[in-house]
């Protein structure tokens, strides 16, 4: 079903450039980085997907079966994105808030053409009917130019902020109720920043986005109008073989210039009594989660409470695995461990029940998950969270972050935190980097 030719291939700065605007002619693109971070469970240091043979978008109604039939019929590469509201397929809950994007709630395509990056070579999967183009792109993709790369936007996107520090420090200690009543333990509380009638370039805001950030998770996807520009730095969840591992992010410092007082941030983060209780409640739902579908006695903590630093930030991950049966579906998996607990709190339908009451914007994308299943059902997965999503319809621009509140939480903190996190996408659509 496709032609495999496998090429001598750097995959620096100027080359992926040139690989992203050449994809630019095709209405889907999606392009996976892991931007050479150096991480255990990494198949591909990138991966590009265009042009759509096939495609699958849908309402969050039976999602999941219909995502299931699709990778089952197709048996090929397929990649796209579940947003945050397919809860709704997996429990009784609904998403009332408001929308500004409208992206849909589940949307796939089969790719004609795939590339796969290892170090120093790129393997090209195209499909037999395209087959004869391999040499014709490869050429094209050679010339393409790449200067247009640093072009910023059109102009600064003014920024605004849904919910107010006063209203978000409300919505904080509401949450603080919940858990002294002993209805949650942690929940997950996300605010959004948007602009209307706006316009950006989206590839050149990505790569504006990736450069300062660096993230292991990053994303570029384009689906006609939908854009998702993704710096993330968190693994949702993967399959290789019958090996799953999660691993949820929870825990969050700033990084600084003064090497010596960064060391001392990243220790103070590691010993944090707060953020470790936040990490390893998740750690535990991620746990029962996985122990749903795993074969008896393999749930695994790999990792507790590691850092990790990245340019904009020290973050606090575990990794959790688990072996599963060789037939077991991989949209299983998926519906089984969906939403990810890091975006949702502990236990996870009292959390997402009562982030719908308190939040004012209705997630989508956001803290969803953009990836691939591979042929032979391997998936990955990221977590959709220091990301820029663009209607461009609707010029509609939205960002969004959040921060995990425990009974520790102090609610002015938890605010720093969210704008901590909002910062690279603020420099990046206000042009003040």
């Amino acid at each position: 079903m496709r032609t495999i030719k496998k090429l001598s291939f750097s995959l620096n700065e100027v080359n992926k450039t040139r690989l992203l605007h050449w994809a630019q002619q095709f209405e889907e693109v999606v392009w996976l980085d892991s931007n050479n971070y150096s991480q255990k469970h990494e198949t591909y240091q990138a991966l590009l997907a265009v042009d759509a043979f096939t495609a699958l978008k849908t309402d969050v109604y039976d999602a999941f079966s219909k995502l299931k039939e699709y990778q089952t019929t197709t048996a090929d590469w397929i990649f796209g994105y579940l947003t945050y509201d397919l809860k709704n397929d997996v429990e009784k809950l609904h998403s009332n808030n408001f929308d500004g994007l409208n992206f849909p709630d589940l949307y796939f395509f089969q790719p004609k053409k795939i590339f796969l990056f290892s170090e120093n070579s790129v393997e090209l999967h195209y499909l037999n009917m395209v087959a004869d183009e391999i040499e014709e792109d490869w050429a094209s993709i050679s010339k393409s130019l790449q200067k247009r790369g640093t072009d910023k936007n059109l102009n600064p996107v003014k920024i605004n902020i849904r919910t107010t520090k006063d209203n978000y420090i409300r919505k904080v200690e509401e949450v603080l109720e919940h858990i002294k009543r002993g209805d949650i333990y942690e929940a997950n509380v996300c605010q959004e920043f948007y602009a209307e009638d706006a316009e950006i370039k989206p590839l050149q805001t990505f790569l504006q986005l990736n450069k300062i950030s660096k993230p292991p998770f990053s994303v570029f996807l384009k689906l006609n109008n939908f854009f998702a520009l993704s710096a993330s730095p968190e693994r949702y969840i993967k399959r290789s073989g019958n090996t799953v591992i999660s691993q949820p992010i929870k825990g969050t410092a700033k990084r600084i210039e003064n090497e010596i007082e960064d060391s001392k941030i990243a220790q103070q983060l590691a010993k944090d009594p707060k953020e470790r209780s936040e990490n390893i409640m998740i750690t535990d739902l991620v746990r029962n989660d996985l122990a749903r579908i795993a074969e008896k006695g393999s749930v695994t903590v790999d990792e507790l409470c590691a850092i990790y630093t990245f340019k904009q930030v020290h973050q606090m991950i575990s990794t959790v695995s688990c072996t599963v049966p060789q037939d077991f579906s991989s949209v299983e998996v998926l519906r089984n461990t969906y939403p990810m607990g890091s975006m949702t709190g502990a236990p996870k339908i009292s959390a997402m029940q009562i982030i719908e009451e308190i939040e004012d914007a209705k997630r989508g994308l956001y803290s969803g998950a953009i990836g691939y299943f591979s042929p032979t059902g391997d998936f990955d997965f990221n977590v959709v969270i220091r990301s820029i999503l663009y209607n461009a319809s609707k010029k509609y621009v939205s960002f969004s972050v959040g921060s995990a509140i425990t009974s520790n939480s102090v609610p002015e903190k938890e605010y720093e935190e969210c704008l901590l996190k909002a910062k690279a996408m603020r420099q990046v659509l206000n042009h003040t980097l």
